[in-house]
C-alpha cells in the first residue's frame, strides 16, 4: 500500500484498519473509546467493537469567525473547556464580546447535542482508564488539542489519539500533546481529510445515535 494514493473505502474501513493498529488495547477492562462526532463516531464505532471497549462521544465545538466560519478562533468541548487563539483575536480586532456570543451559541449547540447523542445514558466514566480519543482525521488538530484538554480535566491514566489519516506535521505535533498518537496514514502532500475517503458523505445525527445505541449492547459496556 502506498500512502500517497491510498483512500479508504468509507469511514468504516477506516475505522477497522485502525483498529488493527491498536490491538495491544483490545480486552482490557481498564480502556474506553472516545469519538468526536459526528464523522468519528463511525470510526470510533469500529474501534470499539473490534477492541471489546465501551464506546462514548466528546462533543467539541468549532468557534468560528463572524462571515468566516470554517476559520476557527478556538474551540469548547464537554466539561466546560474553552481554547482561544489569542493571536489570531488579537490580530483582527475581535471584540470579546463577539467571542462570548460565538462561545454561547455553541455551547448550546454543544449542550443538545451530547442530549441528543447519548439519549440518557449517563457520560462514560474515564478517571484512571485509558482512553482512545477517536476522529475520522486530523488536518489542523484544533478539535482534537482541545478535547484532549478537556479530558485531561477528567483524570484519565492515558490519552491516546488515534485518526485513520493525518497530515504528517500535525501526527507529529501531538506527540507533545497526549500520551500517544496513532495516524494509520499521513500522505503527502496531505490536500484534507476528505480526500483520502472514497464517500466522505456527512455523518447524520442518527447515524450517531443508532451507532451509540449498538455500542450500549457491547457486553464490555455492562461491565463499564
Amino acid at each position: 500500500m502506498s500512502e500517497t494514493i491510498y483512500r479508504f473505502r468509507d469511514r468504516t474501513e477506516a475505522g477497522q484498519m485502525l483498529a488493527e493498529m491498536l490491538r495491544e488495547y483490545a480486552n482490557r477492562d481498564d480502556v474506553v473509546v472516545l469519538a468526536l462526532p459526528r464523522g468519528g463516531v463511525p470510526v470510533g464505532f469500529e474501534v470499539a467493537k473490534a477492541l471489546n471497549a465501551p464506546l462514548d462521544v466528546f462533543v467539541v465545538r468549532k468557534l468560528g469567525l463572524p462571515g468566516q466560519e470554517e476559520l476557527a478562533m478556538g474551540a469548547i468541548a464537554s466539561g466546560g473547556i474553552r481554547v482561544l487563539n489569542r493571536d489570531l483575536i488579537r490580530a483582527l480586532g475581535i471584540p470579546e464580546e463577539v467571542v462570548d456570543r460565538i462561545t454561547q451559541e455553541e455551547q448550546r449547540e454543544l449542550e443538545r447535542r451530547e442530549r441528543a447523542y447519548r439519549e440518557g445514558r449517563p457520560p462514560l466514566d474515564v478517571r484512571g482508564r485509558t482512553v482512545i480519543l477517536v476522529d475520522d482525521g486530523l488536518a489542523t488538530g484544533s478539535s482534537m488539542r482541545v478535547a484532549a484538554l478537556a479530558l485531561r480535566q477528567k483524570q484519565p491514566a492515558q490519552i491516546v489519539v488515534a485518526v485513520p489519516v493525518a497530515a504528517r506535521d500535525t501526527c507529529a505535533e501531538f506527540e507533545s500533546v497526549v500520551d500517544k498518537i496513532v495516524c494509520a496514514v499521513t500522505p503527502e502532500p496531505f490536500w484534507g481529510v476528505g480526500q483520502w475517503y472514497a464517500d466522505f458523505s456527512q455523518t447524520s445525527d442518527e447515524e450517531v445515535r443508532d451507532l451509540l445505541r449498538r455500542a450500549a449492547s457491547f457486553p464490555t459496556h455492562r461491565a463499564a
